[in-house]
């Protein structure tokens, strides 16, 4: 008898998936001024070759390095047989460098003799296929037999380098969920099922949240619920909603087990690598972030993206947008050129290592750090760019991370300042991405990630500074609040979103927001739902376009992918639809609520009608740019202490000019009023005091 592609081990045994409130968090000063460095990997190279690192980390001005990330099966060779000999030897070498170690618990990468011993730790994709070894994170959270060989490895290493001085920070995993994202085995099943019993309480709970007399697929008892598997299905949305949440659960509870044990043997802080970006992810980080000392992102740039540096904004805005009192917070990696796993990888252009990581820090980030420090020769990973490339200390990446290490140093008073508050946020929520991106929606092929880039772009060009934020986060210091696509919404969050234009401020909703409860429910009379009474108007209808069909609108633009017919109920139509079925109705309405106001967005606006609303927006809020500068110029501003840093960075290939005054860091010149900022080129201005 064939066994079950599904099991992965005694039934009753699952790990049980709990998520404690936070512990309170400190601020965190990692080294002296701003973190420079990256992942380093001595265990790929010769014991001569360390050397020549240190020496030319030390030249380049790295302070900080990630280390240990995949040497599980480096260290602990066998069951219980470790050799920590290397591992010594590095720290040592790099401490007496006064270089500091960011170190990582190694549970990433299982050793190969842990998965021949027990392949059932790997994860089951949805289709039943039990991931190979060989891959990325290739373990399930739910498996009991990793989480017992993962602890008892992560204890013998906090044991040994946890009172280390040279340990300035604590590396938990490496991107959870990057590879095992979703496991749908048995074991992930029954911790699933204990999960909702916390979450829902009662079966009958359960059956009400789902909806589940659609398709009479009504649960009788606890073990009738699995996994959304398989590939041709059209599971329910509950729950896959709550299977996604889940499994961001599951991953979490790994996070904090190690953590729990590291902190039992160190006092260093502790924190994992996000990857937070402008779509739904794979872990619902607003949850994860908390649980952090320093909220840490690896951000690389897509070639086919035309607005690279825009990317890294948002991400960098969401970073900070995690947390209200907007701490500074990591770069822990990104690329000094092209990464290896795009289908065809761009190099950075001459500048853009510079500029880009400086981008960062303008808008939080505390250091920038790299993946990694010497480019490998073999793996995976050969042809991924690095600090140091195969071309060695002659290339031009080389010289640009000198001088980006020159950079950071002259900047080292701004670390611990923070990014000045900003008077607009922009919602973002993953639950709310994953259910707007799975299952029988009517446009099947929209895309999450692209409403908030959209509208974070329109302010961004007019470097009106914004707050990416999760739903959770209080809205009540922001003049401006925008929620894009944000399908399914809580009611308690819904409140605190309709109160923004009742205490005078603007709230703008676009389609498909609020059109479902938290457990992805439709809100029935009339979309969107959580929102139509503050709008002022409501839709009864969608009317999602084809594919190369486009609907021209009264201002010029032309939609495509998405309308609505829209009934006005005390609002005011801005833009009306001018061709097709909806001629004449309004695409985009506003309602005057007091001394606030509430717009409505029922289409997939094209740029220039986003910036033409953006300009209206922007003028009825009072939202000045941070400073006044030529177009492709943008500006940030960091303060602390009494004195403010702005950021001056040339996306263009020409000179611009930018309105400012002060002391330019990186080069030692009091330039103003009016500032020349070079092309491709950054100044980071010490500002004088009005």
């Amino acid at each position: 008898m064939t066994a079950s592609p599904w099991c992965s081990g005694e039934p009753g045994s699952a790990v049980r998936v709990s998520v404690p409130p936070p512990s309170p968090r400190l601020p965190v000063r990692l080294v002296d001024g701003l973190a420079f460095g990256g992942d380093y990997n001595p265990e790929q190279w010769p014991r001569e070759v360390w050397d020549e690192d240190v020496r030319l980390m030390r030249e380049a001005g790295v302070n900080l390095v990630s280390l240990g990330i995949f040497s599980w099966g480096t260290v602990e060779t066998a069951d219980g047989v470790r050799d920590w000999s290397w591992l010594d030897g590095i720290v040592d070498l790099l401490h007496r460098n006064e270089i500091g170690i960011d170190l990582a618990t190694p549970t990433a990468a299982p050793p190969s003799w842990l998965l021949a011993a027990h392949p059932e730790i790997a994860p089951v994709l949805a289709d039943g296929f039990r991931e190979p070894p060989g891959g990325r994170l290739a373990w399930c959270a739910a498996s009991p037999v990793f989480r017992r060989y993962a602890l008892r490895h992560v204890e013998a290493l906090a044991e040994r380098y946890g009172r280390h001085p040279a340990v300035r920070l604590w590396h938990i995993g490496n991107e959870f969920g990057g590879g095992n994202a979703r496991c749908y085995c048995d074991l992930s099943a029954e911790a699933f099922r204990d999960w909702l019993r916390e979450r829902h309480g009662g079966l009958g709970a359960v059956n009400v949240a789902w909806g589940t007399q659609q398709w009479g697929h009504r649960f009788g008892t606890w073990e009738e619920i699995l996994p959304p598997r398989g590939r041709h299905g059209a599971p329910n949305p509950g729950l896959y909603l709550d299977y996604e949440r889940f499994s961001s659960d599951a991953l979490l509870s790994q996070y904090l087990a190690e953590k729990a044990v590291v902190e039992r043997h160190s006092d260093a802080p502790v924190t994992t690598n996000l990857m937070v970006g402008a779509g739904a992810q794979v872990v619902d980080y607003a949850t994860w972030a908390p649980h952090t000392a320093i909220a840490a992102n690896d951000h690389y740039t897509l070639v086919d993206d035309p607005l690279r540096e825009q990317d890294l904004a948002f991400a960098a805005d969401r970073m900070r947008g995690l947390f209200p009192d907007r701490r500074p917070w990591l770069l822990m990696e990104s690329s000094t050129g092209s990464p290896s796993w795009q289908r065809r990888n761009r190099a950075k252009d001459p500048g853009e290592i510079v500029r880009h990581s400086l981008g960062h820090v303008a808008r939080g980030s505390d250091g920038a750090m790299f993946f990694q420090w010497r480019a490998s020769r073999s793996g995976a990973e050969q042809f991924h760019s690095a600090m140091l490339p195969h071309s060695g200390t002659r290339s031009r990446v080389w010289r640009e991370v000198l001088d980006l290490g020159r950079h950071l140093k002259a900047l080292s008073e701004v670390q611990g300042t923070q990014v000045e508050p900003a008077r607009a946020g922009i919602v973002v929520d993953d639950p709310a991405g994953w259910a707007l991106q799975h299952g029988l929606k009517p446009h099947r092929a929209l895309s999450y990630g692209r409403e908030p880039r959209e509208w974070h772009r329109a302010l961004w060009e007019r470097n009106v500074l914004c707050d990416v934020v999760p739903p959770s986060a209080d809205f009540d210091g922001y003049d401006l609040v925008i929620v894009p696509t944000l399908l399914t919404v809580a009611e308690p969050v819904a409140a605190r979103l309709r109160a923004v234009p009742e205490r005078g401020g603007t709230l703008l909703v676009t389609y498909l927001s609020g059109v479902c409860d938290a457990d992805s429910q439709v809100i029935p009379g009339g979309f969107p739902g959580a929102f139509r009474d503050v709008l002022g108007a409501w839709t009864d209808e969608f009317y999602p376009l084809q594919e190369h069909e486009t609907v021209a609108l009264g201002d010029g633009g032309a939609v495509t992918e998405w309308t609505e017919r829209v009934h006005l109920d005390g609002a005011e139509s801005i833009v009306d639809y001018a061709s097709g079925t909806l001629a004449g109705g309004p695409a985009v309405i506003r309602r005057a609520v007091g001394d606030g106001a509430a717009w409505y967005v029922s289409a997939h606006l094209p740029s220039g009608s986003i910036d033409r609303i953006a300009d209206r927006l922007t003028a009825e809020t009072g939202l000045d740019p941070v400073a006044k500068a030529d177009p492709g110029v943008e500006v940030v501003r960091r303060v602390g202490d009494g004195r403010s840093f702005l950021f001056l960075l040339n996306h263009t290939g020409a000179d611009r000019k930018a309105k400012a005054e002060g002391l330019d860091l990186l080069t030692g010149e009091s330039l103003g009023p009016i500032v020349t900022i070079p092309a491709n080129g950054v100044r980071v201005l010490r500002e004088t005091p009005a």
